[in-house]
């Protein structure tokens, strides 16, 4: 039986018999039906031996050998080069494929099976792109190559670059997204004015919000708009009435001595005795919607909290507010001025041009020196013979009228200790106006308010000495002080200068921790050495406040003072160091007694946190929660042993003239918080005395001196962030001393705190109230300053202090706060960022919504300010009179200066 396949030949083309296709114009796939696919395959059906006997027998085509040898191949032969048939006979088969028996037939046995007409199909055509030569394809390889190799090489060098900057500190970071606390709102109420000012008991604080309180922004939209109608019910002309202020030293609770304490007075001129300066004046209450501080305590210092200072009040005495013809600096010519006269009411503005401060402390001390311990004898150095030694009258006391009496069996001689007031300056600070005013203010209420129980230096230091020999020479001593500091302070300045450090404190190991432009002995790392050898030199005072140039007070420098001193000296010592390690915030931690047994039981049991989370895991280092360590920086869950009596540094050699140091009268169970009381603090700080073990500060370490061996490691130490403080001169010669023949020394911010932490002289970290400029949520707030070890601000890797500083760049008080600068000058009068200002005081805008600083109503008169410390205030340039009725204009003042 003959089978024969059908072809499926593709007939829809515009010729009869020649596909499209195969013209050679359009693919062969182009009209593809859309019909449900047929099968590929051809079909076949048995043809009748009648039928098939009846056909005639065709002539037999030779077959080709190509598709004999490929039978099951793609039939594409039926098309010749030019795309004609190449037989006829097989068009509509359009195949060629015989089976053996086919020769003796005339007519296929199988015939295809008749379907319905649909159009056949053709394989695809295949179709071959245009090939490269192989010359140009070579050279494509070789560039193609060379790209890789030379990529390669400069990922490798990039690599090689990206090293060497990052070992030489040269990357560049990118920008860090910004911390959370720049998220929260900025506080308004903080720029209220004198207008707005009422009782404090009334006063409704925009922050911190309790539960349950609606937002301060609501209440006072609502308001604003009751009193937006009632603006417009009246005329525009009509104006709330500026308060009357009140003289500060009639204030029921501030502590300035008065005639019945004993005092004289003391004057500012003994040629013009009714020359008197008048007291600074405040205002009942604050301004409506004032936010309350957020750390410390007025009640706990016993500092008035229900007042406020304008500008006017606080600085009008010493010479803000009039002109120079008349005395006065030439400030205050600006701005809202309304009630300023009352600050010198009946009293003649003083003219200032010929006070001499060294002079008026001296008399001021003279006519009290009996209130006062006797003077220190200071024997003459011994520098050789000299021949008119004795013939002199001494200016210094001695001890031998200690113990005369007057006829009347009153001693002669008082027991109250003298401090002085030592402010850190350089000879080439830029005196302003002012610094000039705050100056005047520090001196006549510390040292003419108390009766010479304070004496006022300035600690000068030479920068370039070599071109100033100030130690070769007196003439040259004595015009580099008439050259750099203002007439009335050159009586009061002390120089000093680094080579007279090397001279003094000889054979320091320098660990340069800050670089070699940043030696040990340097203002930076060696400032602490000056105030050192200044108390060595000066033993008429027991105490020394070190005090900086850019700090200012808004209220009364000795009522700030003298209660520090007096909390501080009832303060227990008892857990004191553990409460010194932390800030109070008594919106989360209630009152100073919830935080004492706060602290207590944290440093006790200890707290969990991200340095001992792990402690108590199998495996890890410390697993035992029952065993302590007393290697430093180690930390478990339970706890840490509390500071009592003194902690001596790890090697025995590293102790120092510790035979007269305190020791405890009992245990520190058995204690019952007496120990202490009543004791003077040696050092006094006005921040947390935290431990830097373990946190990112990076001065932790700049200690030297000191045996580290054998893995002992760094000493026990301490440190508070800002230098002031006050000083015992027990402390500062024990510093002294130290550094002069044990070759110990610290970061001044550190050696203090350390030396009496070695020695367990009283340390007392006093919370003074301090403001934020965003409204923080307050428990947030609390984690995150006190996010040390066990709850304390230092000790952990999580400390505030180091890498997470920038969280107090909003306080009033911090080395590099930013919101103390802009407040203070805002309080002056002048524009910061383009708020505020002469126009912000006196106009009321009435399209602000009180939402923002910039888009505050205004027209509430100058601000008001309660007591507060503010650090760091530099620069301020005020305008000052140029002339006769002339001013210079009001600009705004750069912070950042």
């Amino acid at each position: 039986m003959a089978i024969q396949r059908a072809p499926c030949v593709q007939s829809d083309g515009p010729v009869a018999g020649i596909p499209i296709a195969t013209m050679g114009l359009l693919p062969s796939n182009l009209f593809r039906p859309r019909e449900t696919k047929e099968p590929k395959l051809p079909l076949y059906q048995e043809i009748s031996s009648s039928s098939s006997s009846s056909r005639t027998r065709a002539p037999r085509t030779p077959r080709s050998p190509t598709k004999e040898r490929y039978s099951d191949a793609d039939d594409s032969s039926d098309e010749s080069d030019d795309g004609d048939t190449t037989d006829s006979s097989i068009s509509s088969s359009g195949s060629s494929r015989r089976t053996s028996s086919s020769a003796a037939s005339a007519a296929p046995l199988i015939v295809p099976k008749k379907r319905p007409v649909v159009a056949a199909r053709r394989g695809p055509v295949r179709r071959y792109l245009y090939r490269l030569p192989n010359k140009i394809i070579r050279y494509l390889c070789i560039a193609m190559i060379s790209t890789i190799v030379i990529f390669i090489f400069v990922l490798v060098r990039a690599s090689q670059v990206e090293n060497r900057r990052i070992a030489e500190g040269k990357i560049e970071k990118k920008p860090a997204d910004p911390p959370p606390w720049e998220q929260f709102d900025f506080l308004t109420r903080y720029y209220g004015g004198i207008r707005s000012v009422i009782p404090l008991a009334n006063n409704t604080p925009q922050y911190p919000r309790l539960e349950g309180e609606r937002p301060y922004s609501a209440t006072r939209q609502q308001q604003q708009q009751q009193q937006q109608e009632q603006e417009l019910e009246h005329s525009s002309t009509d104006t709330a009435a500026v308060p009357p202020s009140k003289p500060f030293t009639e204030h029921p609770t501030a502590a300035i001595p008065k005639p019945e304490d004993g005092i004289h007075g003391c004057l500012l001129d003994d040629a013009n005795p009714l020359l008197k300066v008048p007291s600074i004046r405040y205002l009942e209450g604050r301004p409506e919607g004032f936010p309350d501080h957020i750390l410390g305590s007025y009640e706990l210092l016993s500092l008035p909290e229900d007042i406020c200072f304008d500008r006017f009040g606080r600085y009008g005495p010493y010479g803000y507010g009039y002109s120079v013809r008349m005395g006065g600096l030439g400030l205050g010519e600006h701005g809202d001025q309304e009630g300023a006269e009352a600050v010198w009411g009946s009293n003649k503005q003083v003219d200032w041009r010929r006070v001499d401060w060294a002079d008026a402390q001296r008399r001021c001390y003279s006519v009290n020196s009996a209130r006062f311990q006797p003077l220190a004898v200071r024997e003459t150095p011994p520098h050789g013979f000299y021949i008119g030694e004795g013939l002199e009258s001494s200016q210094l006391a001695t001890r031998e009228s200690t113990d005369e009496t007057r006829p009347n069996g009153q001693k002669l001689q008082g027991d109250i200790p003298r401090t002085a007031v030592v402010l850190r300056c350089w000879d080439e600070f830029v005196w302003r106006e002012e610094d000039i005013v705050n100056l005047r203010a520090l001196i006549t209420e510390l040292s003419l308010a108390s009766g010479g129980r304070y004496d006022v230096h300035l600690l000068v230091q030479v920068w370039d000495d070599a071109k100033n020999p100030i130690w070769a020479d007196d003439d040259a001593y004595r015009r580099r002080i008439n050259e750099t500091i203002p007439e009335e302070f050159r009586g009061i300045a002390t120089l000093w200068s680094v080579t007279q450090m090397l001279a003094v404190y000889q054979g320091l190991h320098d660990l340069y921790t800050r670089g070699p432009n940043l030696p040990v002995h340097g203002s930076y790392r060696g400032l602490q050495m000056a105030m050192q050898h200044f108390a060595y030199n000066h033993p008429e005072y027991e105490y020394f406040w070190q005090w900086e140039m850019d700090i200012r007070y808004t209220g009364h420098y000795h009522d700030l003072f003298s209660k520090l001193e007096s909390w501080a000296k009832a303060q227990p010592r008892k857990g004191l160091w553990e409460r010194n390690a932390r800030f109070y915030m008594p919106h989360v931690h209630g009152t100073w007694e919830d935080f004492k047994q706060m602290a207590r039981v944290q440093t006790e049991h200890g707290t969990v946190g991200p340095d001992n989370l792990w402690n108590t895991v199998p495996g890890s280092k410390i697993s035992d929660p029952n065993k302590l360590s007393s290697s430093p920086g180690s930390q478990t869950s339970r706890g840490e042993q509390s500071v009592w009596g003194p902690q001596r540094p790890l090697s025995e050699n590293d102790w120092f003239e510790y035979e007269t140091d305190p020791v405890p009268p009992t245990t520190y169970e058995r204690d019952k918080y007496t120990w202490g009381v009543g004791e003077e603090a040696d050092l006094l700080t006005l921040s947390p005395i935290f431990d830097p073990d373990g946190t990112g500060w990076k001065l932790a370490d700049d200690i030297t001196g000191y045996n580290e061996t054998g893995g002992i490691g760094k000493p026990p130490r301490r440190a508070q962030i800002i230098t002031a403080s006050r000083m015992s001169r027990r402390l500062l010669l024990a510093m002294h001393r130290e550094t002069a023949f044990k070759k110990h020394h610290a970061f001044p911010e550190m050696w203090p705190a350390t030396v009496a932490l070695h020695h367990g002289l009283k340390a007392v970290y006093a919370p003074h109230p301090v403001y934020v400029d965003r409204a923080w949520p307050p428990e947030y707030m609390a984690r995150v300053l006190n996010g040390g070890r066990n709850g304390a601000s230092g000790g952990g890797r999580t400390s505030v202090f180091g890498d997470r500083e920038h969280n107090m760049r909003g306080l009033t008080w911090y080395y590099n706060a930013g919101f103390s600068g802009n407040l203070y000058r805002r309080w002056m009068g002048l524009r910061v960022n383009n708020d505020g200002g002469e126009e912000f005081e006196t106009t009321v805008d009435l399209s602000g919504d009180d939402l923002t600083p910039g888009t505050m109503r205004g027209g509430e008169g100058r601000m008001c300010l309660p007591p507060m410390l503010l650090h760091p205030v530099k620069g301020v340039e005020l305008p000052v009179e140029t002339g006769e009725g002339q001013a210079m204009p009001v600009f705004e003042s750069d912070p950042a200066a």
